[in-house]
């Protein structure tokens, strides 16, 4: 795969670093912050799964159909968490950015906003992208808040999408930005990372 390689993306809060399995206990770390893979409408892995979802991230890698990232915190040089290029379509340059999760301690701050950035601007400045994409789960409120604050736009509602690892039914919120839009999703995002906080 030529198209979308492995690539550090460095910010000021948070830099994103191609997964490794070196780094499966300083992950193991981050996910015990919150217990966060015990919300039910979540797919996070809990500690003991987390040498098999590193496998299967880098084995995705492998067949060029994901760039997955450990999530550092600058300030702490911890990982906050993990993201990826998701669902890589080389030939139409569309990706998606999901299977992201954040330790606790590192939720409601600059670090997911910085992120995002980082990966818009490498997607669409970078590699010419024309679309990305990102998805949730319906009942994942406080996600599809962050997606919509991004500037991306709700395409549509995939009924009964998936089966959740508790056999339940899961309808997808799918949302994307275009690369015409881009130039104003960008001034918004650094914005929200530059602006005063009270």
């Amino acid at each position: 795969m030529t198209w979308l390689t492995p690539v550090t993306l460095a910010g000021t809060a948070a830099t994103l670093v191609p997964l490794s399995s070196t780094h499966r206990d300083a992950l193991i770390e981050a996910v015990e912050d919150g217990e966060v893979w015990r919300l039910w409408y979540t797919n996070i892995p809990s500690p003991t799964e987390m040498t098999a979802e590193i496998e299967r991230r880098l084995g995705l890698q492998a067949a060029g159909a994901m760039i997955p990232f450990t999530v550092i915190d600058n300030a702490s040089g911890k990982a906050a968490g993990m993201t990826t290029y998701m669902n890589v379509d080389a030939i139409h340059q569309r990706v998606e950015i999901g299977s992201t999760w954040y330790r606790a301690g590192a939720q409601r701050t600059p670090i997911n906003t910085e992120c995002k950035l980082l990966l818009l601007t490498h997607a669409f400045d970078t590699v010419d992208c024309i679309a990305v994409e990102f998805r949730t789960h319906f009942f994942n409120p406080q996600s599809r808040r962050g997606i919509e604050r991004l500037g991306a736009k709700l395409d549509g509602v995939l009924r009964n999408h998936q089966r959740a690892r508790d056999g339940t039914l899961r309808d997808t919120c799918v949302y994307s930005i275009l690369n015409s839009e881009w130039p104003t999703v960008r001034t918004h995002l650094k914005w929200q990372i530059e602006r005063p906080r009270g």
